[in-house]
């Protein structure tokens, strides 16, 4: 129902503009550090850096370092980091055993995180793509990615991660009934308190490309991965995967991309009314960070409206690489 105001000049909407105080005080939507989940990307190594050439200002960084960042973050009150394996090629195999090996990258430094900040939550993707030798999100057999075959892998990746430490897992890798699988599971093994943030409404997007060279599965990946992310072009569709997601015991839901996609968080807020949550993907940070970068735009004022979008749009947050300077923007 839209508002109804008498006509100009009783109505002058500029008045609630006039100044900075009265601005703030009619502001609809508010970002704080509380709504910031900060991706990191680990790798092998002692006190490694390694800059990421399509994400300017992100590293893959070693697991003493990933500490670091995430006792940084903490400091600066995120509450959540997302970990992402920067993978030897070396380990990766058709089977992507490596997922569910307990002292893979992710496990070992979700344990020294949870040992030097046990109050700051970790999140762990459940997916196959880093550590698949085909760079899919499940098992491939003769060009087909398998879904029920990738079920049993997902699930053991998942009680790996929880038992390394995980205190949210977030499958991305959209093969159905994954998330009753996983909650199935979860429940079999003690884990009843485990939070799911569900990729729910997860497209085949452009927009991954740099988390691709990120996480070195650029090269690896043979074909696309239409067959199991959404269609750009699907709204309604989205609205089925969160129910069935939910239906099947998870807590949380996400739209991924972000910013293209406000549309469906709006449509999933509106419709679910559970918390929802958006990926600014690599894509969208590789834009404003490069446009930055070359003197286009001033940083943290597109920075700060971008992540305001997911607000306004109806996320109760978003996962960002933004998140450390966005958490020190609002400090200041």
């Amino acid at each position: 129902m839209q508002p109804i105001s008498a006509p100009f000049p009783a109505t002058r909407m500029r008045r609630l503009r006039r100044s900075a105080w009265i601005r703030d005080l009619a502001q609809e939507n508010t970002l704080t550090v509380a709504d910031l989940i900060w991706p990191i990307f680990v790798r092998d190594g002692q006190n490694m850096r390694q800059p990421i050439p399509s994400m300017p200002g992100v590293e893959r960084l070693s697991i003493d370092l990933v500490v670091e960042a995430a006792r940084e973050g903490a400091d600066l009150g995120i509450p959540c980091v997302a970990l992402f394996p920067y993978t030897d090629p070396s380990v990766k195999t058709p089977g992507a055993e490596e997922a569910w090996n307990p002292d893979n990258l992710v496990n070992r430094a979700t344990r020294a995180i949870k040992q030097a900040l046990p109050d700051l939550g970790v999140m762990l993707d459940v997916a196959l793509d880093p550590y698949n030798s085909e760079g899919h999100d499940g098992i491939v057999r003769d060009g087909v990615v398998l879904n029920d075959e990738t079920l049993d892998a997902l699930n053991m990746q998942s009680l790996a991660q929880v038992e390394a430490g995980a205190d949210v897992l977030g499958p991305s890798d959209m093969m159905d009934g994954r998330i009753g699988s996983i909650r199935t599971m979860l429940e079999a093994k003690g884990h009843k308190d485990t939070l799911i943030l569900s990729y729910a409404a997860k497209y085949a997007s452009a927009f991954y490309g740099p988390f691709r060279d990120a996480v070195g599965a650029s090269g690896a990946l043979r074909g696309d991965k239409k067959t199991y992310q959404m269609n750009p072009a699907n709204s309604d569709e989205a609205l089925r995967e969160v129910a069935i997601d939910l239906e099947e015991g998870a807590d949380m839901v996400m739209v991924k991309p972000g910013m293209p996609y406000l549309d469906i968080c709006r449509r999933v807020k509106d419709t679910f009314g559970v918390p929802t949550y958006a990926y600014q993907v690599s894509g969208e940070y590789a834009m404003i960070a490069g446009a930055v970068d070359r003197g286009w735009m001033d940083g943290d004022k597109v920075m700060a409206e971008s992540l305001m979008a997911f607000k306004r749009a109806g996320c109760d947050g978003i996962l960002t690489y933004f998140a450390p300077a966005m958490a020190r923007a609002l400090r200041s």
